[in-house]
């Protein structure tokens, strides 16, 4: 992503500027790859296993890597076939949300890590 962000910089400081399918692909990775690196506390926080654990995985994966592709390979590289695989790789996206969503609204609050003991105020 640096490189691409780098890229993007020798555009602009040419005069050439950054076409908007290059700018679109940069973005949506950048926060996709942010998202991911929550999304790895979030599952064992939430005690996400077994067969909800992978297919959170594996939706999100490969939503992560597709989505920020088809600007970059449709517009940019110019395979235009592939713009409505675009909704294939949101809906994968919005598959792993949803599951992550709903088990932060079911969890109970000892599930997560709280209802332990009140901490005991020191002697000083």
């Amino acid at each position: 992503m640096m490189g691409v962000g780098m890229y993007q910089n020798v555009l602009n400081a040419t005069g050439e500027g950054v076409p908007a399918w290059m700018i679109g692909g940069h973005a949506h990775l950048g926060v996709l790859s942010i998202l991911a690196i929550v999304l790895a506390f979030a599952i064992p926080a939430l005690n996400v296993t077994g067969t909800l654990e992978t297919v959170v995985t594996w939706t999100f994966i490969p939503g992560q890597w597709g989505l920020p592709l088809v600007p970059w390979l449709a517009v940019g590289g110019g395979i235009s076939v592939l713009h409505p695989t675009a909704f294939l790789w949101g809906g994968l996206l919005l598959v792993s949300m949803l599951i992550m969503t709903w088990q932060a609204a079911v969890q109970t609050e000892i599930a997560v890590g709280g209802g332990g003991v009140d901490p005991t105020p020191a002697d000083d």
